[in-house]
């Protein structure tokens, strides 16, 4: 029997603590790097089956996690076994997760979508719809609302040390002076590639969560590199309805990384630089469940609360960095089957991001100001 947002007591999520069984769809970078290490770390959830037909990543797989786990060709199998099953995740490419979501759900299984969700608004909005329909779990995998600097960002605000939020700059920059390939970096529209959709759901997802709804989105957008197909240097300025003003940059094309956030308010700034280290720290192979503390910085790493001088001569003083803690969101997400929590990251907020996605895929190519 399945499990679902409103579980209480029945089937594997019962009170007795008997673990949640998972089937992971996928396990490339999202798949092998994130999600499978994350789910295996939380207590109440164990990993049961990896959909791969790559034979080599089966076997990587089933070598970091034991010759229990199942793995699958396609996810037909799980859907043919969905009471032995509580949990659905997809970590396959972007093209896919709206039609595997949907099966998903009406499989009677609740479900984690990686981001983005969906292509588009109306796509991510009628998920949440077929979910609520069937008293499922929707959640989507915004995992950067657990990095270090958005924790710490987000307890700084709450204390009201920089006063009123004048403007927000949020960057995720990156030098990849040449193409990579694959479908992230396709320039067909179907595979949903490109960095807009990519690192800028993250972005703006926590603009959103930061400063609330926007009313206007303008973007600049292009593509920059030789061979490259999909946009690689994107910039997105968005007016939230309180006033804030949040311009966020993701670009491969970045020869001198700008800062990660740089906050201005009425009475101080915050500046920090540096990405969490939760993502470098899963691809070296460490892992929360083996590693403690988690997701802490060095000293040298931490940002800087002040005004009136720069960081970087001096200005202001340290700020120590929260421990990033991508492992709360799964231990969410066993919360909500379970009864005894919300869902972390709901479909609708995902929508939300998306709309803006789509707003400043407009004003790129139109070059005005979209209203929203």
């Amino acid at each position: 029997m399945t499990a679902t947002a409103t579980d209480t007591g029945t089937g594997t999520g019962n009170g007795t603590g008997s673990p949640l069984r998972v089937g992971l769809i996928g396990y490339g970078l999202a798949g092998s790097v994130f999600h499978a290490p994350l789910i295996a770390a939380t207590e109440g959830l164990v990993l049961d089956t990896v959909v791969t037909s790559n034979p080599e990543r089966q076997a990587q797989a089933r070598a970091e996690f034991g010759d229990g786990l199942r793995c699958a060709e396609s996810a037909d199998e799980l859907w043919e076994r969905a009471d032995e099953l509580d949990l659905i995740v997809i970590a396959s490419p972007n093209k896919t997760h709206v039609p595997l979501a949907i099966a998903a759900l009406k499989a009677g299984l609740p479900v984690v979508v990686d981001k983005p969700v969906a292509g588009t608004a109306a796509e991510a909005r009628e998920l949440a719809a077929l979910a609520d329909e069937r008293g499922l779990l929707l959640s989507v995998f915004q995992n950067r609302r657990w990095d270090n600097d958005f924790r710490t960002l987000r307890q700084l605000l709450a204390d009201g040390e920089l006063g009123d939020v004048w403007r927000f700059e949020s960057r995720f920059e990156r030098w990849r002076p040449r193409p990579k390939g694959g479908w992230r970096e396709s320039g067909d529209p179907e595979e949903i590639g490109g960095l807009l959709y990519d690192l800028g759901s993250h972005v703006v997802d926590q603009a959103l969560v930061l400063f609330g709804p926007a009313v206007s989105v303008y973007a600049e957008s292009d593509v920059r590199r030789p061979g490259a197909e999909a946009d690689d240097d994107t910039f997105i300025a968005v007016t939230h309805a309180n006033g804030v003003r949040s311009h966020l940059y993701v670009s491969a094309t970045t020869a001198q990384l700008g800062p990660r956030f740089r906050v201005l308010g009425s009475q101080a700034g915050y500046v920090k630089y540096g990405l969490d280290p939760q993502e470098a720290a899963l691809r070296d192979g460490r892992r929360p469940a083996t590693q403690s503390p988690w997701g802490v910085e060095p000293e040298s790493m931490w940002g800087r609360v002040g005004s009136g001088e720069s960081p970087l001569t001096g200005g202001g003083r340290p700020l120590p960095t929260l421990p990033g803690d991508y492992p709360a969101y799964y231990a969410a997400v066993a919360a909500a089957l379970r009864g005894t929590g919300e869902n972390p990251v709901t479909a609708l907020q995902a929508a939300d991001a998306l709309d803006v996605l789509e707003a400043a895929r407009r004003s790129a190519r139109d070059g005005v100001a979209v209203t929203l």
